[in-house]
Formats: structure tokens, sequence, C-alpha cells
């Protein structure tokens, strides 16, 4: 599901704009962010969701990068590329697609503390800024999970700021309710 960070790559966040709001209905307990930078040149995106599963429970979808492209939109593919042996760490691919732009190539590595955080940052491919981070955070003595994610990304390409920002308050929630989704049909 670090997969949040492509599909934040997908697009460039231009021009004012924030929103933290619950993602509507359909996405209920799921809070959004988007942020532009000043410049324009990249965005900081933020998610929130709650899950009714243990912190454990969460990591195995968080960090299964064959479930992925399954559950955000944008992912066309998730590939491990080099991993620790002792399980701290891994270097991945991810190649997005948004529609009639250009397949956008990222790679990242993620640095590991199971089961409460995973911060990434990018290692190479096409997008100039891609660091961020997910934190789950036990509720209720830990039967429940806080899921906190954050990205900072940019894109090769620019796309109009609102159409971004849509697309973006569209997509982040529609991953975190797919993660949600998942996490609860293990159960």
């Amino acid at each position: 599901m670090r997969a949040l960070a492509a599909l934040a790559a997908t697009l460039v966040l231009c021009g004012p704009g924030q929103a933290w709001a619950d993602a509507g209905p359909s996405h209920e307990g799921i809070g959004v962010e988007v942020l532009a930078d000043p410049g324009g040149a990249s965005g900081l995106i933020r998610g929130s969701v709650e899950i009714d599963a243990p912190p454990e429970a969460v990591w195995k979808v968080v960090v299964d990068c064959d479930l992925a492209p399954r559950m955000v939109r944008r992912l066309k593919s998730c590939r491990v590329l080099e991993r620790d042996p002792a399980g701290r760490w891994d270097v991945r691919e991810h190649v997005s697609r948004a529609g009639i732009l250009p397949p956008v190539r990222s790679v990242f590595r993620s640095e590991y503390d199971p089961p409460r955080r995973i911060r990434f940052y990018r290692e190479g491919g096409q997008l100039q800024v891609l660091h961020g981070e997910w934190r789950l955070i036990p509720l209720d003595g830990g039967a429940r999970t806080r899921v906190l994610y954050e990205s900072r990304a940019s894109t090769p390409f620019a796309i109009p700021a609102p159409i971004a920002r849509m697309a973006l308050r569209r997509d982040i929630p529609d991953a975190l309710a797919a993660l949600r989704r998942e996490v609860m049909a293990r159960k």
C-alpha cells in the first residue's frame, strides 16, 4: 500500500489549495488533506483511516507489494528490487499510470519499524520528489488501528491544480478504503 506514494506521484499539485475533510459518505471515517507547495512543483498529501484490526494485521496488507496494484487505481505494477535479509528495509519500483499521461516510474527505499512505521524516500525513477511515511497507531489496547499516511511528491510533468486535487481527493480515500476492506476480509 505504500503505493499511495506512487499515486501521489502521478500528479503535480500546483496553485493554492488545502482541504482536510472527511472523504464523503462512501468513505466514512477517512480523512484527506492535499496541500500545494507555494512554487507548485510538489505537494503534500495526508490521509487517515481507522481500522477495526490490530496493527500487525494492517501491517501485513500495507507491505504486500503483490496486492498494491489491485488496491490503488493508478498503480500498474509493484516490484521489490532489493531486500534486507533481516527485513529492516527494501527498495521497490512502482509504475503508475494516469489516464492519457505516460506511465511514471518511481524507485524508493522503505525503512521498516514493524508494526508501527514505514518511512520511504526516493532512490530513482522519474520523480524529483518522493518521501513520506505510514504510521500505525494502536487504539483500544491494540484491538484497532489508526493509519496515518503522509507523502510529499511531484511528477516530471505538470497537471492543472484543480484536476490534481480532485483526483487525489478521490483516489487517496479509495486506496485507504481498499486497505480497510482488505484488512477486514483477512480477519
